[in-house]
């Protein structure tokens, strides 16, 4: 089992700033990447930030710039510092992580229950 907690999410005024965190726990063995999807209202889930294994990080280009990504590789926690926030911003931001077990050969994808962000005056 892998559980993924989230927090940090919140109400804020465009501008402002929140720092969302995910901690993993459980049968990890090795990690190949953790990152942030978000979901729009009736939208599909789209990638928002990822730091890899290697500390190479991929941002959606809305949030280059204004996002920053970053990993806690003996916490198994991943930070996503998001300044400058717009209305746009708004929605549900999912923790992602792709990992594999002791004994598996094979990567899998987790997820985050989710928490909400809204951005507005």
């Amino acid at each position: 089992q892998v559980q993924l907690v989230e927090s940090g999410g919140g109400l804020v005024q465009p501008g402002g700033s929140l720092r969302l965190s995910c901690a993993a726990s459980g049968s990890i063995f090795s990690i190949n990447a953790m990152g942030w999807y978000r979901q729009h209202p009736g939208k599909e889930r789209e990638l928002v930030a990822q730091v890899t294994s290697g500390g190479s990080t991929n941002y959606a280009d809305s949030v280059k710039g204004r996002f920053t990504i970053s990993r806690d590789n003996a916490q198994n926690t991943v930070y996503l510092q998001m300044n400058s926030l717009k209305p746009e911003d708004t929605a549900v931001y999912y923790c992602h992580l792709n990992s594999r077990r002791i004994l598996s050969t094979s990567y899998r994808d987790y997820w985050g229950q989710g928490t909400q962000v809204t951005v507005s005056s």
